[in-house]
């Protein structure tokens, strides 16, 4: 019976481990090639409504790279974005400018509309960590994705 338990729970295990890469899987569109790098994790930290500028949000969050993450090519629509780099070294270019690496207390700042082409966290064996202060159009969606070609 004992032995029953631990391998029904080794089992459940198992499964609860492989269903976060199998959700992410079941999320690639069909005759869509895997991308060959993670993706980054944003967890928000405060939303709120700017008290002396109507009609605009103050939004924070923190965006996790792991090694050898890359985020898709995006915009932040009407927001101004300022990054502020936590941990590791991240490159990143905006349309227009060349390619940029900044390491560990180096910040950049993105104007209203630009078009971030390149986000990536150039380790491959440690993540890297970024703070993003968003002043937006409140309500309006903070980050853009580019349609696949």
């Amino acid at each position: 019976m004992t032995g029953m338990r631990i391998a029904s729970a080794i089992l459940a295990a198992g499964i609860v481990a492989t269903a976060p890469a199998a959700a992410v899987a079941s999320q690639q569109p069909s005759g869509t090639p895997a991308s060959p790098h993670p993706s980054e994790t944003v967890s928000p930290l405060s939303k709120q409504p700017l008290p002396n500028v109507k009609g605009k949000t103050f939004t924070s969050e923190i965006v996790y790279f792991p090694a050898n993450a890359r985020a898709v090519p995006h915009r932040h629509g009407s927001a101004f974005v300022y990054a502020y780099v936590l941990e590791g070294t991240i490159r990143s270019q905006l349309a227009g400018e060349p390619v940029h690496t900044y390491h560990q207390g180096q910040y950049w700042v993105e104007p209203p509309g630009a078009h971030h082409l390149l986000t990536e966290n150039i380790s491959q064996t440690k993540p890297a960590k970024l703070l993003v202060i968003f002043v937006s159009e409140t309500g309006a969606k903070l980050k853009i994705n580019d349609h696949p070609k």
